[in-house]
């Protein structure tokens, strides 16, 4: 490769990085023009890149990180495991306080299993749900992403020319080579419209073994699901025997008991991942005793044989735990109320440039969209090249200005910010907005 793409450090680093990994990543979402970001280290709620640049982190690590980087209670934990050992082929104490703990914050988490990643947990719960079922099929929303499953990829992100007609949408891989197989065992929903999604439900329901939703999808626009949409769901599931799986990985972090707290349901599964991690990988499901005992060795119910070389390892476990402790009801309700603020002032930023956007968003998150209408499906959410462009524009304004933002214009917040962390987001956006304006 030339040397076009700079001469800093970060520059030299990319230029090795693409000669041993595809793309000079491992993973799609650090990419930006003309190289990725490398951090040197974070503190609180900002990163420090090998440059010495100093940027508030609203990204924190797509969601994962509730209280920013290198939290001091985090790091004791974490030390002080690292020194005596970091995973066992036996139990740990830590599993046990940790599960009991996400008990206490969520009733409906009467057992749970730890993994290794969000994507994990939502196989497992799939596989449960088939295991408890004896049937093969799901059904998952349009546009909604649930991590690297053959199965919950399909229609991930569908284009016009491939998603179909709204009412019924086309199942659409998202990896070339996807076996039909995988394809064909999955009912794609049209999102927030209950009527067609029951209808076609009905039309599977002797072959479903569960509907896989999450309630705020950000690929959907992140915009809390319509709570007629959510009940429709829930009362189909609970008449037809067919399981309700919720993906909370990253909208656990909504409310003390995760957003489904906030809808008053109770689904069958949930998968979490994401912040109860504390900064490292974990996973976990969370159940009805009945539905869990298929993974129970000591059942006769025992249908699933599940492990893991690093599952439930005492590193993340403990990370989490003491993470989740500190990010109490108090946590939250403080967090939920600097997004509160952020949000109002984007949505007056917007007003007063006249810039054609909305913003979206609840509990401590946002995304900015290029469009006069906040979305309520994949479809409105999908964005036009001309909408693409100045989403692009307005994300290398921000980063000029010193913040980092999820690459969708979504910001996830954390416990190290305050009310001028906000201000100052607020206040960047705005002038965003109206260089758009200015350039139109």
């Amino acid at each position: 490769m030339s040397t076009s793409i700079g001469t800093s450090r970060s520059a030299e680093l990319y230029e090795r990085a693409l000669r041993v990994l595809p793309g000079g990543v491992s993973r799609n979402a650090v990419l930006r023009d003309p190289h990725p970001l490398y951090a040197s280290h974070g503190e609180g709620c900002r990163i420090i890149d090998i440059e010495g640049v100093s940027r508030i982190d609203f990204a924190n690590n797509m969601a994962s990180l509730v209280h920013g980087h290198a939290d001091p209670d985090m790091v004791r934990v974490v030390g002080e495991q690292i020194a005596k050992g970091t995973a066992f082929n036996v139990g740990t104490e830590v599993e046990i306080e940790y599960a009991e703990y996400l008990r206490l914050r969520c009733p409906g988490f009467e057992k749970l299993r730890f993994v290794n990643s969000g994507t994990e947990a939502l196989m497992v719960a799939i596989k449960v749900s088939r295991a408890v079922t004896g049937r093969p099929m799901i059904a998952k929303a349009e546009g909604a992403y649930h991590g690297g499953y053959d199965y919950v990829e399909v229609s991930q992100t569908p284009a016009p020319s491939s998603w179909g007609d709204a009412d019924t949408p086309e199942r659409v891989p998202l990896v070339h080579g996807t076996p039909d197989s995988a394809i064909n065992e999955v009912v794609v929903l049209p999102f927030n419209n209950a009527e067609r999604s029951i209808a076609l439900l009905d039309q599977n329901k002797d072959k479903l073994a569960c509907v896989v939703l999450d309630l705020m999808p950000h690929r959907v626009g992140l915009n809390p699901a319509d709570p007629e949409y959510v009940r429709a769901i829930r009362d189909w599931t609970s008449s037809n025997g067919v399981l309700l799986v919720l993906d909370e990985v990253i909208t656990f972090r909504s409310a003390f008991g995760g957003l489904q707290e906030d809808y008053g349901i109770t689904p069958d599964l949930t998968a979490l991942g994401k912040m109860i991690g504390g900064g490292f990988p974990i996973g976990a499901v969370g159940g009805r005793d009945d539905v869990m005992d298929v993974l129970n060795p000591r059942s006769p119910r025992y249908l699933y044989p599940h492990s893991g070389t690093f599952s439930a390892n005492p590193v993340s476990t403990g990370a989490g735990l003491v993470t989740m402790q500190k990010f109490d009801r108090e946590g939250v309700n403080r967090l939920n109320a600097l997004a509160d603020r952020a949000r109002t002032g984007i949505a007056r930023a917007i007003e007063e440039t006249g810039v054609k956007a909305s913003v979206t968003g609840a509990g401590s998150m946002f995304r900015v969209h290029m469009k006069a209408a906040a979305p309520r499906t994949y479809r409105e959410a999908y964005p036009t090249p001309e909408e693409s462009a100045r989403l692009k524009a307005l994300l290398d304004h921000m980063f000029e200005s010193g913040f980092i933002l999820i690459n969708s214009c979504s910001g996830a917040l954390s416990t190290p910010m305050s009310e001028t962390e906000i201000d100052g987001v607020v206040e960047a956006l705005k002038r965003g907005f109206a260089k758009l304006v200015a350039a139109n």
